[in-house]
């Protein structure tokens, strides 16, 4: 990443997040949770979010579909600004499941509202980062690092055979 200042890094990374919520938004809309159209993603302006994301070098991390690997990166920041974000919002998959104390998972029903924001966030996602409407590929390249209920994914995938 080719950053100047903090500054820079900042807006860069705040130019990018409205253009990401405005794609999110007009999928929401089109999907009928308009509300949560306008919430998505409203942690990431939180400082224990904002300046993590703002200096972590996602292009460094993506794949050929635009997949960012987002764990397991070296940058402690960034790692726990991750997770407070997965758990924060009800449309990462990451917050229906539950670690238990066995060390097992356990993965919960993902409600249909939420359910149709993930993936009106992969398509925004797609849109902003300039990977177009590749949902799909996106979608089948990643599909087996998602912990899903076997409904939710079913639902899921019905609904990205629509896109």
């Amino acid at each position: 990443m080719k950053i100047k200042t903090h500054n820079q890094a900042i807006l860069n990374y705040l130019h990018y997040l409205f253009r990401h919520k405005w794609f999110v938004f007009k999928e929401c809309k089109r999907m009928k949770i308009t509300c949560l159209g306008i919430i998505h993603d409203w942690s990431k302006i939180l400082p224990s979010e904002l300046f993590p994301y703002a200096y972590y070098d996602f292009e460094a991390e993506r794949n050929e579909v635009g997949y960012c690997k987002s764990v397991d990166t070296g940058d402690l920041a960034f790692d726990f600004a991750w997770l407070l974000h997965q758990k924060r919002n009800k449309h990462h998959w990451q917050f229906w499941t539950l670690a238990k104390d066995d060390g097992t998972m356990k993965i919960l029903e993902m409600p249909e509202k939420y359910r149709k924001e993930m993936l009106c966030d992969w398509v925004g996602a797609g849109k902003a980062q300039g990977y177009g409407k590749n949902t799909k590929e996106w979608y089948t390249a990643n599909r087996d690092k998602m912990q899903l209920t076997s409904k939710t994914r079913k639902l899921i995938e019905k609904e990205i055979a629509q896109l």
